[in-house]
């Protein structure tokens, strides 16, 4: 399980260092691709797997599962982390990320989050004070 937010760079070449937290569970390998909210999904091999495995029960006739599947796996892009734990983002990812040099990288459970760390702190501040005022219950058996 991911969690937690980190603070790394990335290098001139586009480079990420993994946080530490994370390494066991990608060292094997992991896939990127688009996330909402313009963040970078990071999954491991075997979530992603199982990721594609759930869409691809998507009904072929639903024109916004068929747009879905083709803006996520078009996108998604295999990495093996280095001796350094660095991984490759792709330039087209980095763009559509809005990636700067200081990024945030978030667990997000079955998943890890790369953000701009200015488009995250953004983000959080809008949804902090939404996530305090919530009176109803979001995930049903949560509360």
């Amino acid at each position: 399980m991911f969690l937690g937010t980190f603070t790394p760079r990335l290098d001139e070449k586009g480079r990420v260092i993994l946080p530490a937290k994370f390494r066991d569970e990608l060292a094997d390998g992991l896939v990127i691709t688009r996330g909402q909210e313009r963040c970078l999904y990071l999954f491991s091999e075997r979530e992603f797997a199982e990721m594609h495995d759930r869409i691809r029960r998507a009904p072929l006739a639903s024109k916004q599962a068929r747009d879905y599947l083709r803006v996520f796996l078009s996108g998604a892009h295999p990495e093996t982390p280095d001796k350094q734990s660095r991984v490759t983002i792709p330039q087209g990812l980095r763009e559509y990320a809005g990636l700067d040099r200081e990024l945030a990288v978030i667990g997000a459970g079955s998943r890890a989050e790369i953000w701009d760390a200015a488009a995250w702190q953004t983000y959080l501040t809008a949804q902090e004070s939404a996530f305090s005022d919530i009176e109803e219950e979001v995930i049903p058996g949560m509360f």
